[in-house]
């Protein structure tokens, strides 16, 4: 669904900042210094998760300065909606993960089933090793953790810096809340 450019400036007059551009930065900062001590030493694979991790990865991977190499997984639960379903595989780099030390980064930890199905396949496809990143965990029970995450948030519907609404936003320079009457 396309959103005019009334709804959108709607959408986003109506939305609550929760993190700022400068906290996000500062985040990102933490999140590398804690890759670095972890992995700075394993040439690991980085595994983006598509499509939002995308913003995560390009933010995060310059401030990472030990020799890695990047990958991409596409599993997604929401596809354009504003609630979750089942998980579609669009693209599993089996091959590429065995015998690898494997960072998946993600944008956010909301249910924790992508990311927890996401590692799973890792395991499977025999990865030396798998810790996962998350730009933004919400603060409620998750099916499972991630090993390193920026900031954490209410359990609201966000955007921003890779989050999306109705697949727009993810170019906020902030992490925002949808206002309720706008999910």
């Amino acid at each position: 669904m396309k959103l005019d450019r009334s709804q959108y400036e709607g959408v986003a007059a109506r939305a609550e900042c929760l993190v700022s551009h400068e906290e996000m930065e500062t985040a990102l900062d933490r999140m590398a210094e804690t890759i670095t001590e972890r992995l700075g030493d394993k040439d690991p694979l980085i595994l983006c998760v598509m499509t939002g991790a995308v913003i995560t990865a390009g933010l995060l991977l310059p401030r990472l300065d030990f020799p890695l190499r990047v990958n991409y997984i596409h599993a997604s639960r929401y596809q354009g909606a504003t609630s979750g379903g089942e998980l579609a595989w669009r693209h599993r780099p089996s091959d590429a993960i065995r015998d690898e030390h494997v960072l998946v980064v993600d944008d956010i930890l909301d249910e924790g089933i992508t990311l927890d199905q996401v590692v799973r396949a890792c395991h499977e496809d025999g990865a030396a090793s798998v810790q996962s990143a998350v730009l933004v965990a919400k603060q409620r029970p998750h099916q499972c953790e991630a090993d390193i995450v920026g900031v954490e948030v209410v359990d609201r519907y966000l955007y921003g810096y890779g989050l999306d609404y109705k697949n727009y936003f993810r170019n906020a320079r902030g992490i925002y809340a949808v206002a309720d009457e706008d999910i």
